[in-house]
């Protein structure tokens, strides 16, 4: 079993074209929670630490990037433009070009529920590699590790204009009907101060709920509220 999962590891590896010295911070950046249910090894760690770090490398990294590349924008469309890099979707997508999601340790039930295939789940994880890589490598490593695998999507991003952020692209569909904005209420907050989920409510008009979305943090539930309003509304399932 140990020699199947340091072969997967290897080819993993080959994929993103990094070498790790530590190979138990890349099975690290790997390992669900739901696996430590049934791993026997009660040293192991979930990869929920390494999200966190991974996700402010990414967001530094990115907007170190972008802010010298894109000289004329100002800070608006530059922080619309670092959304849509690292959105959960973005992630998985980026995840998906490794197949990432065959390489994570996790739980039988989570296995049978096409874990891998979740696109959080992924997205997630990619965040947690990233983590890996900084520790493992170093800064300047992880940079290049970010442009070679973001760079393609950037470029689109670009040439389409299309980089608004749900919050934006909220605001500006429900303005064109009336002349109310909408409004963000956290109404949850769950979790160590560490780990925190927050669950927030998007209303509008008389304290209506149009979505409820759930993040690590009050911008990426706010995100997340936002696109499930836009998605029932693009659908006429709310009026």
């Amino acid at each position: 079993m140990k020699n199947n999962q340091n072969q997967n590891l290897k080819i993993l590896e080959d994929k993103i074209g990094i070498n790790f010295e530590n190979k138990d911070i890349l099975k690290e950046a790997l390992t669900h929670r739901s696996y430590l249910n049934e791993a026997k090894n009660r040293n192991l760690n979930s990869n929920e630490r390494l999200e966190f770090l991974g996700d402010s490398i990414l967001s530094f990294v990115v907007s170190f990037w972008i802010f010298k590349e894109f000289k004329k924008y100002p800070e608006g469309k530059l922080t619309n433009l670092r959304s849509n890099l690292v959105k959960t979707s973005a992630l998985a997508r980026v995840a998906s070009k490794f197949e990432l999601g065959n390489y994570l340790f996790m739980s039988r039930g989570e296995q049978e529920a096409q874990g891998q295939k979740n696109p959080t789940l992924n997205a997630n994880a990619m965040e947690s590699l990233i983590g890996a890589i900084f520790i493992d490598q170093g800064i300047e490593q992880t940079e290049q590790f970010i442009k070679k695998n973001f760079t393609k999507m950037l470029k689109k991003l670009i040439a389409s204009g299309k980089f608004k952020d749900y919050k934006s692209l909220l605001q500006e569909k429900i303005q064109a009907q009336s002349s109310q904005s909408p409004l963000y209420k956290t109404i949850k907050e769950e979790g160590p101060e560490h780990n925190k989920i927050f669950t927030i409510n998007v209303v509008y008009r008389d304290g209506e709920i149009i979505a409820s979305g759930n993040g690590k943090s009050k911008q990426k539930a706010e995100q997340e509220a936002a696109k499930l309003a836009l998605e029932k509304l693009a659908s006429k399932k709310y009026h």
